[in-house]
């Protein structure tokens, strides 16, 4: 025991020089690579625990606001809004398209929706009856107003039969002034999905309205999301506009091109206006939209590239293969129109263009009398062939005057301003009309053939010499 005492003793003196007391390192700095180690796991700790906090999922990625955090509506649990989302391979925290300050934004949209001169000259409308919404005028008659530069010349823009609506839903849409976001479901055929990332004051200044008909209400009735008892509907930040499709037409495809291309005249007094396809979900602030992609861009509309197809031509063959509408022979028949008419494959003389073919799932205008002119234009070709608008689009686009200025933004864009979720995959307590068998066309379908009127397209398209 005494040499245990004289032991430590010997060990404390050895610890003091000079009358003072020498500290040791700690263990865990005496190894660089431990203490690099703990450093670089609790960095890992922090940075997993901040992007599970962020709203944006991302390391240190600001917002140009604070957006609304509180969700819009609570919907049932049996409704499934979030199902079936499509999956893309971009990442959510890099931006492809600049956004500005959002209170910037707000007030140039404002000053800029009172300056109404800079939305002249309006476009002036056929009015009168016919057997069908939008007149269903021949070929030759609906060239003939593709050359608008006489103000004075009265267009065809449906209407042509009632859009029967109620009074209060009418009265609402003309109250709106400003930035109108535009949707529909018919047939019971998609979800309501809530918009995402909106400013605090950005339900003051745009409306939001989904066109329905009886079938989706049944739909949102059998899942408790409203009640058909109700006179009006609203679900989060959508006001639901019932459409009876008596008057209408059969295919209910065609009846969402009325309120996809007819926005300006179903919102008289909107300025600019964003169509959003059912399927989508915005996750962008819609004033953010319209800044970035048509007012900095100094342009009427603005639209997606599609992701796979630059021709018409292609989207026609992918529409005939995947069996997207019935009649192939139709399709055969407007293609052979379209190239008879003077229809040619994209090629860098149709720049600033910069494809034939959009992904017209979301499209951003503003209300000008060149954008109007092209969504008459287009919805008198809808009516006059089948509700496809990726077909007759560079068509209108090309042959009308005066042209049309457009932002066709890169696929990278559209994905990262909104999500894409599948159709209904089943429907819920409706009963839908069975959907008519395809209609072959005969062989020689887009062929090389000499009854193709397409056969200088497709050789120009392929890079093929012509004989």
């Amino acid at each position: 025991m005494i040499r245990n005492k004289w032991m430590i003793g010997k060990l404390m003196g050895q610890r003091r020089f000079m009358g003072k007391a020498s500290l040791t390192t700690p263990l865990l700095f005496q190894s660089k690579r431990l203490c690099f180690s703990v450093l670089y796991l609790f960095t890992t700790l922090f940075l997993a625990l901040y992007v599970s906090l962020s709203p944006t999922k991302c390391i240190f990625r600001s917002s140009p606001f604070d957006p609304i955090q509180s969700p819009l509506f609570s919907y049932p649990p049996n409704y499934g809004e979030h199902k079936y989302a499509i999956s893309t391979v971009r990442s959510s925290c890099t931006s492809p398209v600049h956004f500005s300050d959002y209170w910037l934004v707000l007030k140039k949209i404002q000053d800029s929706c009172r300056n109404s001169t800079m939305f002249l000259p309006g476009l002036r409308y056929i009015q009168g009856n016919a057997d069908t919404f939008g007149g269903n005028f021949s070929t030759q008659k609906r060239i003939s107003y593709f050359d608008h530069r006489d103000d004075g010349k009265e267009v065809p823009c449906g209407f042509m039969k009632e859009f029967s609506i109620s009074k209060s839903d009418r009265i609402a849409m003309e109250k709106c002034g400003s930035v109108v976001v535009v949707s529909a479901i018919f047939a019971d055929h998609d979800k309501i999905r809530q918009p995402k990332g909106l400013g605090s004051r950005t339900l003051e200044n745009v409306c939001f309205f989904m066109f329905v008909d009886d079938t989706t209400l049944k739909g949102l009735d059998y899942h408790k999301v409203i009640s058909t008892q109700s006179q009006e509907y609203k679900v989060g930040a959508w006001r639901l506009v019932r459409v009876s499709s008596q008057h209408l037409y059969k295919n209910p495809a065609m009846n969402g091109v009325i309120p996809k291309y007819l926005v300006h005249r179903l919102f008289p007094n909107s300025k600019y206006s964003i169509w959003v396809d059912a399927k989508l979900q915005l996750v962008v602030d819609p004033l953010l939209l319209i800044h970035s992609l048509v007012i900095s861009e100094n342009v009427d509309m603005a639209i997606s590239k599609h992701p796979f197809f630059v021709h018409t031509l292609e989207e026609a063959m992918a529409t005939a293969r995947w069996k997207k509408w019935g009649d192939i022979e139709s399709l055969k028949l407007q293609m052979e129109t379209y190239c008879g008419l003077g229809l040619k494959p994209w090629t860098q003389d149709k720049l600033p263009y910069t494809s034939d073919v959009p992904d017209s799932a979301l499209i951003l205008r503003k209300h000008g009398m060149r954008s109007n002119l092209f969504s008459c234009l287009l919805f008198n070709e809808l009516e006059a062939f089948n509700p496809r608008d990726q077909l007759a689009f560079a068509y209108v686009r090309d042959e009308m005057r005066p042209k049309v200025t457009m932002n066709m933004f890169e696929v990278e864009v559209f994905e990262h301003i909104a999500v894409e979720y599948r159709h209904n995959l089943k429907h819920s307590g409706t009963k839908l009309p069975q959907s008519s068998k395809t209609k072959r066309a005969s062989p020689d379908l887009f062929a090389n053939g000499t009854c193709s009127m397409c056969e200088s397209y497709l050789l120009e398209m392929w890079g093929e010499p012509r004989n």
